[in-house]
């Protein structure tokens, strides 16, 4: 089958790999313009550019989606579907321009959780089990009818990053296969009923501020804040230093504590633990980064870092 690919992170080269791998012809690949990053603001292509680039696929950047030399140069290309993974809304006269349409992987179960980050919002909301869709794209974001499910549990150790690559590996499967049954005739659709409890989950855009910690929390809440922001963006809160600086300090990995200590204090013993009081215990704190330092587990934190009297988190 010729497809168009349209898709930008790391996420999404899994699925363009399984696709290539299966023997379809990509007509191309389309992602997001490169833009500075970094310090240096210099130029970073995505992952899914750098990939195309280095197998010899035909890229396509466009600014505005509406453009209509693109629609037009889009339209040339005479593709039989188009697969998106991780890529913008797409107007409808892009989505409904190939003879079967336009089909999207999505990192969670639909109809729960639409939106920009549905693995991190699963795990902050306590979740044990998530998953990946294939779903024919129409005009309201993430609301197409499903054509396959795949699921899979949320251990308690497991984190946004972990996740990920879980759900990118079987992702990869599943659009392939989700592909093979088009062309073969053999897809059924679905459409997105709501739950039993008919209560939908959304998975919006994550800011700063989502990942500040609220220490008048639960110590589960605070500990899946954590593990669902982790390794990225991560969660933070500011830390007072001896000095009396305020430090914005991420947090990457915690355990729940029984231990009472009033919300935003901490207990340590300068060597070996970093607990932070909460609305019903506290939390252990096992992986940190300062500021302009790099990631480090609690042990390497507390040899370098002294903590001021009636030290807390904030």
């Amino acid at each position: 089958m010729r497809i168009v690919f349209m898709g930008t992170p790391e996420f999404a080269v899994e699925s363009l790999k399984a696709l290539m791998d299966a023997g379809h012809d990509i007509a191309a690949v389309v992602t997001m313009p490169d833009k500075p990053a970094g310090r240096g603001q210099k130029t970073s292509q995505s992952a899914v550019k750098t990939f195309a680039v280095e197998h010899g696929l035909k890229v396509l950047q466009p600014e505005k989606l509406k453009d209509p030399a693109f629609v037009d140069e889009l339209r040339s290309l005479g593709a039989d579907l188009q697969v998106v993974v991780a890529f913008r809304m797409l107007p409808e006269i892009v989505w409904n321009m190939p003879r079967y349409g336009s089909v999207n992987l999505h990192a969670s179960l639909l109809p729960q959780y639409r939106g920009a980050a549905p693995i991190n919002w699963a795990i902050i909301n306590g979740e044990t089990q998530t998953g990946v869709t294939t779903f024919r794209l129409k005009h309201e974001i993430d609301t197409g009818d499903i054509m396959m499910q795949r699921s899979i549990d949320i251990l308690p150790d497991d984190n946004a990053g972990t996740i990920h690559d879980k759900l990118m590996t079987i992702g990869g499967e599943m659009i392939a296969e989700t592909v093979r049954r088009i062309e073969a005739g053999e897809i059924e659709t679905v459409s997105q009923d709501m739950t039993d409890d008919g209560r939908l989950r959304t998975a919006p855009k994550i800011f700063k501020a989502d990942c500040r910690i609220d220490w008048t929390r639960t110590a589960e809440q605070i500990h899946n804040l954590v593990r669902g922001l982790s390794p990225y963006p991560a969660a933070w809160s500011t830390l007072h230093d001896a000095n009396g600086n305020e430090l914005a300090v991420k947090v990457f990995a915690t355990q729940t504590d029984t231990r009472r200590i009033d919300c935003g204090r901490i207990e340590t013993d300068g060597k070996t633990y970093l607990r932070v009081g909460c609305a019903d215990g506290s939390i252990a704190i096992r992986e940190i980064q300062l500021p302009g330092k790099k990631r480090m587990d609690v042990r390497q934190f507390l040899q370098g870092f002294h903590f001021a009297d009636n030290a807390k988190f904030d």
